[in-house]
């Protein structure tokens, strides 16, 4: 009877620790939503005063928010490569917009995140940007909604320049905008009674350029009384020239000094705070069909933005640096049976979502991907964790961030280090201070040795890359 009553007593906490243990039989379904160039202007991240996220929020005190997260490239198409396949930018030499992840031959024969999940019996669909276009060669079922969306017959805000550059009120209807589209061909599926567990991505648009969103999201931030990020004109005075070089030359995105003149930087930031608060009303959306549905219970949710973005910060607009604004992103993970509610301050990677999905859903770990399942960490918040988090934009520029510190080496060799517990802004490079060269030291060797060349290709990334190492050569 004794033993009986021990089996019986041991078999309830497996059954009631099966999500957490990845033991339940039954396969959890996977909901991932990306939300394109969303840097921590996020209400639980504190990026900026004035940020709006009510639904980001409530996700967050749904599971683990990861405060402290950031992506392996500052660009999209190499984050999502890297995301998607579990391998670095370093090691697949897909460093820029270009080439497609299909065209790398390490990735050749190398399944993706909804791939495998397809081979391991689950439903994979998805809506919206999750890849870096194509999205339809990798999920059994694929529903387009309409990309960067309608424009106005001019721009608005920056008459010159790239067409997706502009910022303002437009259009008129949520309804015309592509993630309110998303947002119901979630809910539809939500919906839906479903054979086998699911993988579903919804991927949604904004902020990225144009931010445009209806005039009542704007009406949300009003621009009058708009609070600027803090710039100090002399930020990038200690500096290298390659530095400079490669967050400046050849980007399509306006010069900081052009904002300014213009008396466009609080409209610009306005329109990217209604641009985030709109998105984040497309995440509420999904969040409410799903907790309203009956697979509520059983759903993984993983929300994450593919880089950052500055709007004025460094002197820089856009995205394509290997600073704090430029690589940290939000990222979240609500599982069921895990506690709710838990901010993690260690470092975490992009790249770790792949083999953390693996770990939750009781799949096997794939030991060629070169990230961290990050399971133990929503165990433990606060347990050991020797990883850094590792950025790259071009072959030999690297940007290595532990729990204090951002340490950046260039091609040139030039260093930089930030001690973002002092100096939140990085406006101070202390590489240079013989009293942090051991700290120096313990982040370089996290530089990758071996390197994979840049692929070829032409998008702004290559001549970016291309003209600072120019400049380095005279």
């Amino acid at each position: 009877m004794i033993k009986r009553i021990f089996f019986a007593f041991g078999f309830l906490l497996i059954f009631l620790n099966g999500p957490a243990l990845g033991l339940a039989t039954e396969k959890p379904n996977i909901v991932l939503i990306s939300i394109d160039d969303l840097n921590d202007w996020v209400g639980c991240l504190d990026g900026h005063p004035q940020a709006r996220t009510p639904n980001i929020d409530r996700l967050a005190e749904m599971g683990s928010l990861f405060e402290n997260a950031h992506c392996q490239s500052p660009v999209c198409n190499p984050s999502r490569a890297s995301m998607m396949t579990g391998r670095y930018p370093h090691t697949t030499g897909v460093y820029f917009l270009s080439p497609d992840l299909k065209k790398a031959p390490v990735l050749k024969g190398v399944k993706t995140m909804p791939e495998v999940f397809a081979a391991n019996g689950y439903e994979t669909m998805a809506t919206g940007k999750i890849f870096h276009g194509g999205d339809k060669r990798f999920f059994q079922r694929y529903q387009p909604s309409g990309g960067f969306g309608p424009r106005p017959e001019k721009k608005i805000s920056q008459p010159h320049g790239h067409p997706l550059w502009d910022w303002g009120a437009f259009p008129e209807k949520d309804e015309m905008m592509p993630d309110v589209k998303a947002a119901k061909w979630a809910i539809d599926q939500l919906r839906k009674k479903h054979d086998k567990p699911f993988f579903m991505g919804v991927g949604f648009y904004r902020p990225h350029v144009p931010m445009y969103a209806p005039k009542k999201w704007f009406d949300m931030h009003p621009r009058k009384g708009i609070v600027l990020p803090k710039v100090r004109d002399d930020d990038r005075d200690d500096l290298s020239q390659y530095a400079i070089d490669l967050t400046n030359l050849k980007h399509v995105s306006p010069t900081h000094d052009w904002v300014k003149k213009a008396r466009q930087w609080d409209h610009a930031v306005q329109s990217y705070l209604a641009s985030v608060t709109f998105a984040d009303h497309c995440v509420g959306m999904v969040l409410d069909a799903l907790n309203s549905s009956e697979h509520a219970d059983n759903t993984i949710v993983v929300l994450f933005s593919d880089h950052g973005f500055h709007l004025g910060e460094k002197q820089r607009w856009a995205k394509r640096t290997l600073w704090e604004d430029g690589t940290r992103v939000p990222m979240v993970i609500a599982a069921p049976g895990f506690q709710k509610n838990q901010r993690i301050r260690k470092p975490a990677e992009l790249l770790d979502v792949f083999p953390t999905l693996l770990e939750l859903a009781g799949l096997p770990a794939d030991s060629n991907q070169e990230g961290q399942s990050l399971v133990p960490l929503m165990k433990n918040p606060i347990g050991e964790w020797g990883h850094p988090a590792i950025t790259s934009f071009g072959l030999g520029n690297y940007s290595i961030r532990s729990e204090r510190y951002r340490f950046i080496q260039y091609l040139d060799g030039s260093r930089e280090l930030y001690d973002l517990q002092n100096d939140p802004h990085e406006w101070s490079n202390v590489a240079a201070d013989p009293l942090n060269q051991s700290i120096v030291e313990q982040h370089a060797k996290f530089i990758p040795a071996k390197q994979h060349p840049v692929l070829p290709g032409n998008s702004t990334g290559h001549q970016a890359y291309a003209a600072a190492n120019a400049n380095m050569a005279k």
